[in-house]
């Protein structure tokens, strides 16, 4: 992805910065003022997906949102560092680089495992944990297009991305691929999923960072979370379901869980008003 070119009409462009940290040249938006909100995108999405909520939560909070490492426009320096656990200790990194403590992580999809992570390794540690559709199981695919062992597969193939670009070359087929996780969203948001699906280099490394991605030791890890946290789940997600959800909240320590009736995977798209309310409201009560 070129940020002169691709980048043109970025959602929320005006926020955006690019600051080197650890092995990467992150692409990081940052608007607002007062608790600091962390938002973290979902495999083979990026900051686009929380074009709307962003700019809700801003109106009253330091809100942070990132491209993952190779996904959208932060540049990889490194495929060793695609997996969980690298990815959240560079995150780490970056927050130090930017003087930030998060109040509240929230997190989409496999974005809320990264989240897990980081609440579980911060100091201070966040307030609350607020998990999309959390993917709290072994993947099922790039946001629920792939599976994990021809993810593998696909790793060892250099021309992966490329192919796989190309599988996802018009609007038709992006728009099947999201109403297959459950859910319909505009026409902008289907135009810019196809913008990254399209860029071989952008799939590769979603790719790289499902062949890499080790869940069960932060799934362990979890049972010792000290951070309360909110697990909403869309009831007609066609990636994640519902019972996963509920079945990882029983191993936390303290946990709510939310059903969205009628919404999907990309719940926050659907419904960024309802989703930036439960994140603000998370940050308000960490702020008393």
């Amino acid at each position: 992805m070129r940020w002169e070119s691709d980048g043109r009409d970025w959602p929320n462009r005006e926020a955006s910065r690019f600051l080197a940290s650890g092995p990467h040249v992150w692409h990081v938006q940052r608007q607002g003022r007062g608790p600091t909100i962390l938002l973290l995108h979902g495999a083979g999405g990026a900051s686009h997906s929380w074009r709307d909520v962003f700019p809700l939560l801003a109106k009253k909070h330091d809100v942070i949102a990132i491209d993952l490492p190779g996904q959208g426009f932060t540049r990889l320096g490194t495929r060793s560092r695609c997996g969980l656990e690298a990815m959240a200790e560079d995150i780490a990194g970056l927050l130090r680089a930017l003087k930030a403590k998060p109040a509240v992580i929230a997190g989409h999809s496999a974005g809320a495992a990264i989240g897990l992570r980081l609440a579980l390794d911060l100091t201070p540690r966040p307030k609350a944990l607020v998990s999309l559709n959390g993917a709290f199981e072994p993947f099922r695919g790039v946001a629920g297009f792939l599976f994990p062992m021809t993810a593998k597969l696909l790793a060892m193939n250099p021309f992966a991305g490329l192919t796989l670009s190309r599988f996802a070359a018009t609007p038709a087929s992006v728009r099947a691929i999201l109403s297959g996780a459950g859910s319909k969203i505009d026409d902008r948001g289907v135009a810019l999923y196809h913008r990254l699906l399209s860029d071989p280099s952008h799939v590769d490394a979603t790719i790289a960072m499902m062949a890499r991605w080790e869940l069960e030791p932060v799934l362990r890890a979890a049972t010792k979370l000290r951070t309360p946290a909110l697990l909403v789940a869309g009831s007609r997600d066609g990636v994640v379901p519902p019972s996963v959800t509920k079945e990882f909240a029983e191993t936390l320590p303290d946990a709510e869980v939310v059903i969205a009736p009628g919404f999907g995977h990309l719940h926050h798209e659907e419904d960024p008003l309802a989703v930036a309310a439960m994140i603000a409201d998370r940050a308000a009560r960490g702020s008393v």
